[in-house]
């Protein structure tokens, strides 16, 4: 298999694999002594992936070594190595949890972190969205997609010739995952079958629209968690109790720089550069690896999807009021896509409105336009 190949098939960059090749944990099966192009063997997927979900949970170089010489040899080793390792991070978190409550009493802004905080027993709920796109003022064509279903929700930010093209390619490879397993399904299966579901949009992106591309965000929905995917520089965000939380984390040449302490986050939102892509869904070699997270819902919770040409111009302040106003999604993803326009609509905009209801609240009218999310013209 060539690298590239092998990125997709077992979630890594290939950027990784070669990071992942100089500290010795992957090393390719052979490595051609003229052009050093590196290949691996099938039967390494296993390994690699079990590389990447180790990495994810944030075991430190030196122990996913160890627990992958022991996976061989001795798997219940490495099963409590793992499990050793996630005490620690529990017991890390608590503490700091703790430090934060009495940090919170200091300032005399304890309300009830306790509570919020604990686990809380898991049940099914419905979600209830709407979906709308809208070409803007400048635009004379609209690049975008949306989708909110009774499970996905996804909105897809499509660029060059071909962009439209790109988008609903993406959207409709991400199709399949309307049938991922129900609530009650392994977190790690759940999200393992999210990334080969963008990883198959980001192959129909590129035998659809070669040349042009698209930026993803989508969550598939599964009664009490939303699992996410993210490519590019759309954003999920997460209203609770008022509060708005970004989810997301923009893949752009601007916020490398911010992580990097070269620009602050005022300097990145007026900077010419801003919309400069550094992950998208293209179709090329070696696939784009998305963002993944989970994230519990509980009733009361009002998800956001959107693309650029709404959190590029509205300030996430504005997105709460609107958000927090307590209109339906319906009359919500208009009031956000108003907000764009009001501001010159220098762009296409989209968003998803979801919200959590207690499992006996479930409606059908899903979306706008029958669904599809496509909104105006």
């Amino acid at each position: 298999m060539t690298i590239g190949e092998f990125a997709r098939a077992s979630r890594l960059s290939a950027k990784a694999l070669r990071r992942y090749d100089e500290l010795g944990l992957l090393p390719p099966a052979r490595v051609d002594a003229y052009t050093g192009y590196r290949y691996y063997a099938g039967a390494q997927v296993e390994r690699a992936r079990l590389v990447a979900w180790l990495r994810r949970i944030g075991m430190p170089l030196a122990g996913v070594r160890d627990v992958c010489a022991l996976h061989g040899t001795d798997p219940g080793a490495a099963a409590r190595a793992v499990r050793a390792h996630w005490a620690r991070v529990e017991a890390e978190t608590a503490e700091r949890r703790g430090l934060a409550a009495s940090l919170l009493d200091r300032l005399g802004g304890n309300t009830g972190m306790d509570n919020d905080m604990t686990t809380a027993v898991v049940r099914p709920h419905a979600l209830l969205a709407a979906a709308l796109s809208e070409c803007g003022r400048v635009r004379e064509t609209n690049q975008d997609r949306a989708h909110a279903g009774p499970r996905l929700l996804a909105v897809a930010d499509g660029y060059g010739a071909a962009g439209d093209l790109a988008a609903g390619a993406a959207l409709a490879a991400l199709s399949a995952v309307e049938g991922l397993p129900a609530p009650g399904g392994r977190a790690g299966d759940l999200l393992n079958a999210l990334e080969d579901a963008v990883h198959r949009a980001d192959a129909g992106v590129g035998a659809a629209a070669p040349g042009s591309g698209t930026t993803l965000t989508a969550g598939v929905w599964t009664g009490s968690r939303l699992a996410l995917a993210h490519v590019g520089d759309g954003r999920a965000y997460l209203l609770r109790d008022g509060d708005l939380v970004r989810l997301t984390r923009d893949h752009t040449a601007v916020q490398a720089r911010v992580d990097a302490g070269e620009l602050d986050p005022a300097e990145a939102a007026a900077h010419p550069d801003r919309a400069l892509l550094l992950r998208a869904l293209d179709g090329a070699e070696g696939g784009s690896v998305p963002d993944l997270s989970l994230h519990e819902g509980r009733p009361g919770d009002r998800w956001l999807l959107c693309t650029d040409g709404l959190s590029a111009v509205v300030p996430d302040a504005e997105l709460r009021t609107a958000l927090a106003a307590g209109a339906g999604p319906e009359d919500t993803a208009r009031a956000l896509l108003a907000l764009a326009d009001g501001r010159g609509g220098p762009d296409n905009a989209s968003c998803v409105v979801a919200d959590v209801l207690p499992a006996d609240s479930a409606r059908t009218d899903w979306g706008l336009s029958g669904g599809s999310g496509s909104g105006r013209p």
